[in-house]
């Protein structure tokens, strides 16, 4: 069970917070309700866990206002558990996390926006095919918020980058961290090709970690016809467990290509990235023929 904190670090927020989300259950149990798990057996299934100490954690984080239980069938009531304001504002840490770890654990320690095609990092981005993507809505460049999938559209192409250098200058150093450059490339390209994109049925967005405003000044400046996203809470990532690296203070998606069907689910990946202009002739092909 989570310890209480000992009178002697009452004042001490990494103390608190630990009381909170700092067991292994809880933590693991915050990751899969932003991946879209909500319901008791779903969470059982995905983590391996026993019923009891399930039911203690779910109570403890309700507890804590990290997840909030909301019904969803009732006779008899069934209740599903959904991340509150709190909780959302737990994903930069897990994202941040998960970056400590492919770094530090699982890589060899070098900063860098890319990854080698047998990391672990990229298999378990190759694993999202088949998975789907949880329903919310992110920050766009034009205003208000927007789905990352476009219903309308037989299949939506989301190609995640790093930073543009517009208007805000790149971190110091920013070209000699592999994958890093590119990204006003990317966003030329898929403009260019946007016409057969569209003419396909096929709806394109791109997401990078930079705040809308920055956002819109690039997109006016490049007369981008797409939306850009900001996934500057780190609700994309968290919910699709994206690669990220840190550079200027904060977190950046490193570069990936997804293709995703009209009912949210993942049909094809493309990390690493290494040839740009290739990315998106694929991601053409790969989203036109799910449009038949």
């Amino acid at each position: 069970m989570p310890r209480a904190v000992p009178e002697r670090d009452a004042a001490c927020a990494v103390a608190q917070a630990a009381a909170v989300v700092g067991d292994w259950w809880s933590l693991l149990i915050v990751r899969e309700t932003a991946r879209g798990r909500h319901r008791f057996d779903e969470l059982q299934r995905e983590l391996d866990i026993s019923r009891k100490v399930l039911t203690e954690r779910l109570n403890h984080l309700v507890d804590s206002k990290v997840l909030e239980k909301v019904p969803y069938q009732r006779g008899p009531v069934r209740y599903e558990y959904r991340l509150t304001e709190t909780g959302r504002a737990l994903l930069p840490v897990l994202v941040s996390m998960q970056d400590w770890a492919d770094r530090w654990l699982l890589g060899d320690g070098t900063l860098s926006g890319t990854a080698d095609e047998h990391s672990a990092e990229a298999q378990r981005v190759h694993e999202l095919v088949g998975e789907r993507l949880a329903r919310f809505t992110l920050p766009v460049h034009s205003g208000g918020d927007l789905d990352p999938v476009d219903g309308r559209s037989a299949a939506t192409v989301l190609f995640c980058y790093p930073a543009t250098g517009r208007p805000s200058p790149l971190p110091d150093d920013w070209d000699t961290i592999p994958g890093a450059v590119g990204c006003t490339l990317e966003n030329r390209l898929f403009r260019d090709a946007y016409g057969d994109f569209t003419a396909a049925g096929v709806a394109v967005r791109g997401v990078s970690t930079q705040r809308p405003d920055e956002q819109r000044v690039f997109a006016a400046a490049e007369e981008l016809p797409f939306p850009l996203l900001s996934d500057m809470d780190s609700r994309l990532s968290a919910a699709l467990r994206l690669p990220t690296f840190r550079a200027g203070q904060g977190l950046r998606l490193k570069r990936a290509v997804l293709v995703l069907d009209r009912e949210r689910t993942v049909r094809h990946v493309q990390y690493p990235v290494t040839d740009i202009p290739a990315a998106v002739t694929t991601a053409l092909r790969e989203a036109s023929a799910l449009s038949g």
